[in-house]
């Protein structure tokens, strides 16, 4: 099996690293790219400046509430562009407001996950969005 792309948009450095961490546990070989704001996400994503370089991403792992651009902004980009929507966008946030859920699905993310406050309960579910995008759904070439 191929390596998946991740790319992890989010800006708390705490967040990011316990993500990482719990990609490490994973079973499924995974590069993690990660940037920390709206901005360099669609940078990364459309190829620009620093990033031009870079691959695009498997599966896309989405805070709301990011600087720059945020979550909502850089979500209705990438799925209002014909070569980036068919890249899964989970959204991946502390807000469990029900206007910030209808907002992400109306904008055509993949998935809602709030993010638990406790470490073990956060990485317990890195795993489970691991287990169901990357073993159990078949992702896009």
């Amino acid at each position: 099996m191929k390596e998946v792309h991740i790319l992890l948009v989010e800006d708390n450095e705490g967040d990011i690293v316990l993500t990482l961490d719990a990609f490490e546990e994973s079973k499924i070989r995974t590069n993690i790219s990660v940037v920390r704001n709206g901005a360099d996400a669609l940078d990364f994503l459309f190829k620009r400046g620093e990033f031009v370089e870079e691959r695009r991403p498997d599966l896309i792992l989405l805070d709301i509430n990011i600087p720059v651009y945020n979550g909502h902004d850089v979500l209705k980009k990438i799925k209002e562009d014909a070569s980036l929507k068919k890249i899964p966008v989970i959204i991946l946030t502390t807000s469990s407001s029900q206007k910030d859920v209808n907002k992400a699905y109306e904008n055509h993310s993949n998935s809602y996950v709030t993010k638990p406050i406790d470490m073990e309960d956060f990485l317990k579910v890195i795993l489970k969005i691991e287990e169901f995008w990357l073993q159990l759904s078949k992702l896009a070439n």
